[in-house]
This record gives structure tokens, sequence and C-alpha cells, in this order.
């Protein structure tokens, strides 16, 4: 039995008040939070500064209305194309948002996940800051009972045991200057990067 276990609607009202959290997708788990209580995840993941986070949405126009104009289209192709999925998309972004979840560039990565429990979370929730659920440098957990290992007190969204997953990190593209990059491969095969 793994300990706080939360359904949606408690998970958010948690992550609400500044809680982390952790949930399930179709690659990792992920760690949570709102962006505004994000340096709480680098400091529970003992992750270094200059490692950026993803912001994590449950449809593409909840992510796209923070992308840079001179972006959208091309972000749009191919985010139609992948998402609901595993790929982490890498955009500029416009104002200050950012920089809650990088503190290296005016860039962010950005995802919809194709589990429906993950995406029903973040509905309710709206873009939340994420990382895959594990200390820096250690393997990524596969599981709640891992994650409650890792990260206990951390609320968990219930139920569990979770649906499978991949168990394999997102593959990440960056777009500049109108072309794309392979930044990380994973779970997606993207021809022609």
């Amino acid at each position: 039995m793994i300990n706080n276990q939360l359904n949606i609607s408690d998970l958010a009202s948690k992550l609400n008040h500044g809680s982390l959290g952790i949930f399930p997708t179709d690659t990792l788990p992920a760690l949570c939070s709102y962006p505004e209580y994000a340096k709480k995840i680098w400091e529970i993941k003992k992750r270094p500064l200059n490692k950026p986070l993803i912001l994590m949405g449950g449809c593409l126009e909840d992510l796209f209305e923070l992308v840079h104009p001179c972006a959208i289209e091309d972000g749009l192709k191919i985010a139609n194309f992948y998402w609901p999925g595993a790929l982490t998309i890498v955009l500029p972004t416009t104002g200050e948002f950012g920089n809650n979840l990088n503190s290296t560039s005016n860039s962010l990565g950005f995802r919809v996940p194709a589990l429906k429990l993950a995406r029903d979370l973040l509905l309710r929730t709206g873009p939340l800051a994420t990382t895959s659920a594990n200390i820096s440098g250690k393997n990524p957990v596969k599981d709640a009972f891992q994650a409650a290992i890792q990260f206990p007190g951390v609320p968990i969204l219930g139920p569990t045991p979770w649906p499978s997953s991949s168990g394999k990190a997102s593959t990440v593209v960056e777009w500049k200057d109108g072309g794309w990059n392979l930044l990380r491969a994973g779970s997606v095969v993207i021809k022609g990067i």
C-alpha cells in the first residue's frame, strides 16, 4: 500500500497550495509543481539549476499561448503530428514565464503526454512544471511504489498501480532559427531531424 495517494481533485488542491506531486505519464513518472513553486523540484531532486524543467499540459492550446509568435507555426506542425505523445518540443517563449523553469534561456520544453490519466490531471490543474521522478543522476523510477520510496511524503496520483508506460524518456527536439535539432533520442523517432 502506498501512502499519500490522492485523486485528481485532491492532488490539484495540494499542488495549488505549493505542494509537489507525482503522477504517471506514457514515458516515466513525473515529479511536478505549479511553475511558481518549481524551485522545490530542483531542491528535492538535487538537480543542477542550469538543467531546465519541462512544462507539461493537458492540451496544446494550454501550452502554445506561451510560445513566441516566431515559432508557433513550425511548433504546431510537429505538435499536431506527435501530441499527445512522448515528444518534448523546445520552443522560445514570450515574456518572463519561462524564467521559473529555465534559468539559462528564454526557451522551454513543452509536452502533452499520451496517458489519459496524466492529461486529466493536467486539464484540471493547467500546465505544470515537470521532470522525471528521480534524484538527479539516479535511474528514473518506473512506478508509484518506487516513486514513493525516493520521495517519501510527496503526494502521488492514485489509484495505483498505474497504467503501463514505456519506461523510456521522451524524445526532445529544439526549434532554433526555423529548423529542428534532436537534443535527446527517446521514445519517439522523428523522421528528417
